[in-house]
């Protein structure tokens, strides 16, 4: 049965609601809700029962039931890992080699370095770095504003061109939902993360920012304030810093508790998809390999903080189970993000989109209007992951029928998402890079804006080259 127009309405109604109301869970069930009705001609007892027993077919796919238990997993090792020490041991080692900090310059690169080196989640690079970063930055005179912009430019932007952590699950998944075949979607992450412009030239632009001293507008007038007063906010700007989650009591810090889970994680997945792959990780099992990678990191760090008498087996299995509640909200985007990908091929909704845009929109376009449109939506609900959610199924099918590059388009979308993640002042990242760097919100939005905008300008320059090139 064709759809027509009405199988645009529940991604669009989705995307608005998302824009209104700022809240993606009730956008992506409203949305749900509404192709279910479409789908059983508007009887109402019908669409509901459908809406419900959608969530429930999302089940049925070993890649989503793998995507959203890899996750939680990753989320217990994260978890423990701080909780055993591992954070405090690579903090403790850092702060010794303070002396060699010397200038601005120096604390600005560190600051950069210490994001570049903590990959595991957006949130936790900026509480560590903005932490560790902080008294080095302070001393030298660097004002907040730079200091939360080189911890925010370093943190999720980064995670997502090094997605070895819960990303490698979450990105797998949004490609799979867009229609991505499971077999060929780690291989085509691969490909997007050298097209996915944005977050190159954040983390590589913020560098050059850092080793040449590269101020420009509010954030010149920042380092004037800061070299001229002394002053590191504007007066009364300032921002104290929140409270991050601690070791366990009488824990001694330990660099070996973050490493150790860490290559084994890494290890383990490089390990399966060679083995899978015949070879050739790239043409591996990569579903397989985050299942096993994620579950011998948790069983590794488990087995560690027994021998170490840091917890009790009994303990360990209520800090595992701790640790997978903070991902909760993250699997439950991904659960509703699988289940709106299933809601849309119900509808046949790209090859609608499709055949109005082929003679509207050149196809050579829509890299860059994925981009642009993925900034609007990320900026306006401060999540990327929500964003990924809701335009992966619009986007990627969208490719996949144009006959467009779908690792380009890929790093299109995944670019515009983090766009808002690292820009918006309702962002979490925001807020966490405000809060251990000690700078003001708005002051934070006014300075760093201006490099955020040069980053998109570019990136969307080469999404409209290379989408006439590839």
């Amino acid at each position: 049965m064709e759809f027509g127009f009405w199988s645009v309405i529940p991604p669009l109604l989705t995307i608005v609601l998302a824009l209104v109301m700022k809240n993606v869970f009730i956008a992506l069930l409203v949305g749900i809700f509404m192709g279910s009705m479409i789908l059983n001609g508007w009887n109402i007892f019908e669409g509901v029962n459908a809406t419900f027993y959608s969530f429930v077919h999302t089940f049925e796919s070993n890649g989503n039931v793998i995507t959203m238990t890899s996750m939680l997993l990753i989320g217990a090792v994260i978890y423990l890992i701080e909780r055993t020490g591992g954070i405090q041991g690579f903090v403790d080692i850092i702060v010794k080699n303070r002396g060699l900090i010397k200038s601005k310059r120096g604390a600005n690169f560190l600051t950069w370095l210490l994001g570049i080196v903590v990959f595991t989640s957006g949130t936790i690079s900026c509480m560590v770095t903005g932490s560790v970063a902080r008294p080095i930055n302070d001393a030298m005179k660097v004002p907040h504003e730079k200091s939360a912009f080189i911890v925010h430019a370093t943190s999720t932007p980064w995670c997502v061109l090094l997605p070895l952590s819960g990303w490698l699950a979450s990105m797998i998944g949004y490609l799979t939902a867009g229609g991505v075949a499971e077999d060929a979607a780690i291989s085509t992450l691969i490909q997007s993360i050298g097209l996915n412009f944005y977050c190159i030239l954040a983390v590589v632009g913020t560098l050059v920012v850092c080793l040449f001293n590269i101020n420009i507008g509010p954030m010149k007038k920042a380092e004037q304030r800061a070299a001229e007063t002394g002053e590191l906010d504007e007066p009364g700007h300032g921002m104290q810093m929140n409270e991050d989650r601690t070791p366990a009591d009488n824990v001694k810090p330990r660099v070996a508790n973050m490493i150790v889970p860490m290559v084994v994680l890494i290890g383990t997945i490089l390990a399966v998809l060679t083995i899978t792959g015949n070879g050739n990780p790239t043409a591996g099992a990569g579903m397989q390999a985050l299942l096993w990678g994620s579950i011998l990191a948790v069983l590794v760090l488990a087995v560690m903080c027994v021998v170490e008498k840091v917890f009790t087996v009994e303990q360990v299995v209520s800090e595992i189970f701790k640790g997978m509640s903070s991902m909760l909200p993250i699997a439950t985007i991904l659960l509703f993000g699988f289940t709106m990908g299933t809601m849309v091929k119900g509808l046949d909704t790209g090859n609608y989109l499709t055949s109005v845009f082929v003679n509207l929109l050149q196809p050579a376009l829509l890299p860059a209007l994925s981009f642009l449109l993925c900034m609007l939506l990320s900026f306006a609900t401060g999540t990327s992951m929500g964003t990924m959610s809701i335009m992966s199924v619009i986007c990627l099918p969208m490719a996949i029928n144009m006959g467009v590059s779908v690792p380009l388009v890929a790093g299109a979308m995944f670019g515009g998402s983090i766009f808002g993640d690292h820009a918006s002042p309702i962002s979490d990242t925001t807020v966490m890079s405000c809060a251990t760097s000690g700078c003001n919100i708005i002051d934070h939005i006014k300075t760093q804006t201006p490099y955020c905008a040069i980053y998109a300008g570019i990136s969307i320059v080469l999404y409209v080259v290379l989408g006439f090139i590839l």
